[in-house]
């Protein structure tokens, strides 16, 4: 079975292992949720990830989730561009999250980065999803 959006079910699966205080979540692997993934980690919303080859050529993602005095690091996670509506925006109308605690993750031509990077180059994109 085809899977319509990867990203949404990637944020979902972390969504729902968070909801139940998991230590680790297993995600089919792409590049593009390990670039992700990898945002997370410099942002400090999950504590370390790595990627396990599986036989067949088959490789996952396998998430440490971060928690700190039984709560869980992150509280939302939002997905913005779907593939049906795509959300591009420019430089200067870039989203902020709860007041800057939050983290926007843009797709950019310089590749994906967050908004505050995308800012600091003067560079638009898409939005890809909302984090805090």
């Amino acid at each position: 079975m085809s899977m319509s959006d990867p990203i949404a079910d990637y944020l979902t699966r972390i969504r729902n292992a968070a909801s139940v205080q998991k230590k680790t979540v297993d995600i089919p692997f792409s590049k593009f949720k390990l670039a992700i993934t990898d945002i997370m980690k410099k942002t400090g919303f999950i504590n370390d990830y790595s990627v396990i080859d599986l036989e067949n050529s088959r490789r996952m993602l396998s998430i440490k989730l971060k928690y700190y005095k039984g709560e869980n690091a992150i509280t939302g996670l939002q997905r913005v561009s779907k593939p049906g509506i795509r959300r591009y925006v420019k430089y200067s109308d870039l989203p902020r999250v709860k007041n800057g605690l939050g983290v926007v993750i843009v797709s950019t031509s310089k590749g994906l980065m967050t908004e505050k990077q995308a800012k600091e180059l003067k560079i638009g994109g898409e939005v890809i999803c909302k984090i805090w």
